[in-house]
This record gives structure tokens, C-alpha cells and sequence, in this order.
């Protein structure tokens, strides 16, 4: 019946909720702290699979004004990833002592592994790689017909020093993550039980030059 399926769900939600009831309250603040880092880390490994393939399509005026919207949703997305992170580590920095007494060793290795410095490098280039797309795409969509169509020497020659920077983001970006991606496989190695709050392992092949 209708009241048995409320009655249902609204159990189900009691316990999910009273689910850590039990435990010290930094405990539960820092698995809250986890979960809310699983999340985000899953939206933004989404988000990248998005554009990437936005990044595959034919230059046309329509997908590039596409891709700029998209490019100004991902920020959002990569700052409250961000931000989950940087909570997660200060409150497991400012609580270590309570978690080796408790032996909850996975939240020190949380936070080693994002205060890496690949770790902290491929983030910061993944960000450079992102400025320097937006504004390859934000000139050639205000350009466009000066580029496609007219082909003026001065819109090809900025389209180029434009394209040029976004060409070498792409490969620091690259390098940065190769370098990340060799070192989660060998941090997982030793510490497997984090792989879920770990960003996804993207090739170097997943950031295509848009051309």
C-alpha cells in the first residue's frame, strides 16, 4: 500500500541517517567529509569524459559557443572538488592524532596522497589546460568568420599564438598526468582501500587538440 511504502522509505531514510550514530563525532565528520570527496571527485572525472567528447566535435560556431558554456559548468564542478579535498586534508591534519589512536589509517592516507606533489601539479595544470582552451574558443567564436571564411591575416596570425598556447598546456597537462596516474597505481598498490575517493585513470589521449 501507499502507507507501507512511505513507512519505507521513511525507514530506510532514519537509517541511513543514524547510520554512524554510534560513532565519536570527528569520526562522522570525517567520513562525512569522505563521502562529500567521493562525490565530488565522481562528478568531476564525469564532467572531464563530457568534455572531452565536446572537444572531438567539428569546429562549428554552435559547438564552440557549446563547449565555453560547458567549460564555465566544469569550473564549478572542479571547485568544489577542490574544496572537498582541502576540507578533508585540514580536518585529518588537525585530527591526526585522534585517528592513529583509533587506527583509521585510511584518512592518513587520504591525505598523503592528495598533498602529493603530482598530485597538487597535475590539478593545477589541468586547470592552465582549461584557461588556456577558453580563451581558444572564446577568440575563435567572436572571430569566427574572420578565421573561416575571411581568413585575415591579423584573426589567423592571433588564432594561431592562441592556439599555440593551448597546444602546450595540452602537453604540460598531458606530462603532469602521466606522472599522477604512475604514481596512484603505485600508492594503491600499498594503500588499495582509497581507491574510491581517488580521481579517475585518464590517459594522456583523453585531452584531444581541438583543431
Amino acid at each position: 500500500s501507499g502507507v507501507t511504502a512511505a513507512e519505507f522509505i521513511f525507514y530506510n531514510r532514519y537509517m541511513e541517517a543514524n547510520r554512524y550514530a554510534h560513532l565519536p563525532p570527528v569520526t562522522r565528520h570525517i567520513i562525512r567529509l569522505s563521502q562529500n570527496l567521493k562525490q565530488s571527485t565522481y562528478r568531476l572525472d564525469t564532467a572531464l569524459e563530457t568534455l572531452e567528447n565536446l572537444s572531438k566535435v567539428e569546429s562549428r560556431i554552435h559547438e564552440i559557443k557549446q563547449t565555453i558554456e560547458f567549460i564555465d559548468k566544469l569550473r564549478v564542478i572542479m571547485q568544489a572538488n577542490q574544496l572537498a579535498i582541502n576540507n578533508l586534508v585540514t580536518y585529518a591534519q588537525a585530527n591526526k592524532d585522534f585517528f592513529v589512536k583509533k587506527e583509521l589509517a585510511w584518512v592518513d592516507n587520504l591525505q598523503m596522497f592528495y598533498n602529493n606533489h603530482s598530485v597538487i601539479r597535475h590539478y593545477q595544470s589541468l586547470q592552465k589546460y582549461l584557461d588556456s582552451f577558453e580563451e581558444l574558443l572564446r577568440y575563435t567564436y567572436v572571430n569566427f568568420y574572420h578565421i573561416t571564411e575571411h581568413k585575415t591575416e591579423e584573426h589567423l596570425k592571433n588564432y594561431d599564438e592562441y592556439y599555440l598556447r593551448y597546444r602546450r598546456a595540452v602537453d604540460s597537462h598531458n606530462r603532469f598526468n602521466v606522472k599522477r596516474i604512475t604514481f596512484q597505481n603505485q600508492f594503491l598498490k600499498t594503500y588499495p582501500d582509497i581507491r574510491e575517493y581517488l580521481p579517475g585513470e585518464r590517459q594522456t589521449e583523453t585531452f584531444r587538440l581541438w583543431e
